[in-house]
């Protein structure tokens, strides 16, 4: 019999609460942290405003190192997808994690359900600390 993989996909504060617990009891995944990247909620044009924006998109796109981070997360999501989706597997988490939980983990969550959504996977994604009325 065949499964469907779902793809969970969590954006997540370090300083509000750490790393999602995993509500399906499969226990696998991953987890990046994003707080190695540039952060746009540093400066002031980007404070009030989430992943979810266009104009954080563009600063995030924008940089090398953060398309370079990408490219990674991506190739490990897919080959562990299509490993997931080959044994039978319902379920792989992937989580993002920055300081505050409003921008780049929320900016990659959001990037990666595009992705994978593209490619035909079942996702979803929950912003655990994005503040009320951003999202």
């Amino acid at each position: 019999m065949s499964t469907m993989l779902t793809i969970h996909i969590y954006s997540f504060s370090y300083t509000k609460g750490g790393i999602p617990p995993d509500p399906t009891g499969h226990g696998g995944g991953f987890v990046f942290d994003c707080r190695v990247l540039p952060n746009p909620g540093r400066e002031e044009a980007y404070k009030s405003l989430t992943g979810m924006s266009e104009a954080v998109a563009r600063y995030m796109a924008g940089r090398a190192e953060v398309r370079a981070y990408w490219e990674r997360v991506l190739g490990l999501v897919l080959d562990a997808a299509e490993a997931f989706r080959a044994r039978g597997f319902e379920h792989l988490s992937v989580a993002f994690g920055c300081t505050g939980g409003q921008h780049r983990s929320v900016y990659f969550a959001e990037r990666l359900r595009r992705s994978l959504e593209e490619k035909g996977y079942a996702c979803t994604v929950v912003h655990r600390d994005l503040p009320e009325g951003l999202g």
